[in-house]
């Protein structure tokens, strides 16, 4: 009879191979454990499924799949999303967006959220403001599947889906705040091509030849979308800060926005509607 699998080396050897943190994630996802209960059991037994199931989560991962598509979430302002390839993986960075969004919500606020994917910044506004009404468009039904199950768990109460490519299918009702992340990478950047970028939908990244062809878009559409006062926001590339700056400029936007990440690069932009 041959020896029992226990968690110990069979931890060890995916360790060895993706790294302790990400290791560890997909075995307690195989187990359905927490961290604390892999600590205390590490000589706990697998059975041949278990292990088989765990090893074929590697093998994805080593050969490059992102972890939070494998994992089935990742954590985005302190609440867990589900994703899967029908959306972008939630970043950091965009986590200013929310909180550049929240400081200038009045109350009771309608927010459009364009381009919502996972949902999770129209959410997180939802979630965090109960007195906000949040409308959150995609043009892909696949992703809009994904929002809604995010949006259940978090924000049943005050969020609408709705199928829309940008403004197409947005009636006219007007709103204190229009936010998105949409695409804005050049469709010729050698970055599709690497990292996690491969296994995210291409129409959630690239947006013609200078990456702003669904900005202009936005931009352009925005006054008709807003409330006089409201706000647009939204989230671009390490150096389209200028030419964003620019298009809110012809478009009539005051008091505009130019906000750094943590990393000091200008990640959003945006103005008010005069």
């Amino acid at each position: 009879m041959s020896p029992a699998l226990t968690l110990a080396p069979l931890l060890a050897e995916a360790q060895a191979a993706i790294g302790r943190s990400e290791a560890r994630l997909l075995l307690r996802q195989v187990l359905g454990c927490d961290e604390a209960w892999l600590i205390a059991h590490g000589e706990a037994p697998l059975s041949a499924e278990q292990a088989a199931q765990y090893r074929s989560l590697c093998t994805r991962r080593i050969a490059g799949e992102p972890v939070a598509y494998i994992y089935g979430s990742r954590e985005f302002y302190g609440r867990e999303f589900a994703v899967n390839p029908a959306v972008l993986i939630p970043r950091p960075e965009t986590e200013l967006l929310v909180e550049l969004a929240l400081a200038r919500l009045p109350q009771g606020a309608r927010v459009l959220d364009l381009g919502t994917g996972s949902g999770c910044i129209g959410i997180t506004l939802a979630a965090e403001r109960a007195d906000l009404q949040v409308l959150l468009v995609d043009a892909s039904t696949a992703a809009l599947e994904v929002a809604r199950g995010n949006a259940q768990r978090w924000a049943p109460a005050n969020t609408t889906l709705l199928a829309s490519h940008w403004y197409d299918a947005v009636d006219g009702a007007c709103y204190d705040l229009i936010i998105s992340n949409p695409p804005y990478v050049a469709e010729g950047d050698a970055h599709l091509a690497q990292g996690d970028l491969r296994f995210e939908p291409r129409s959630a990244l690239a947006a013609g030849d200078d990456g702003l062809a669904d900005i202009r878009h936005i931009i352009a559409g925005a006054r008709n979308h807003l409330l006089p006062g409201g706000w647009l926001l939204f989230e671009h590339g390490y150096d389209q800060a200028e030419a964003c700056a620019a298009l809110l400029d012809a478009a009539g936007f005051c008091e505009r926005v130019a906000e750094r990440d943590l990393a000091g690069i200008v990640r959003v932009s945006g103005g008010r509607c005069g």
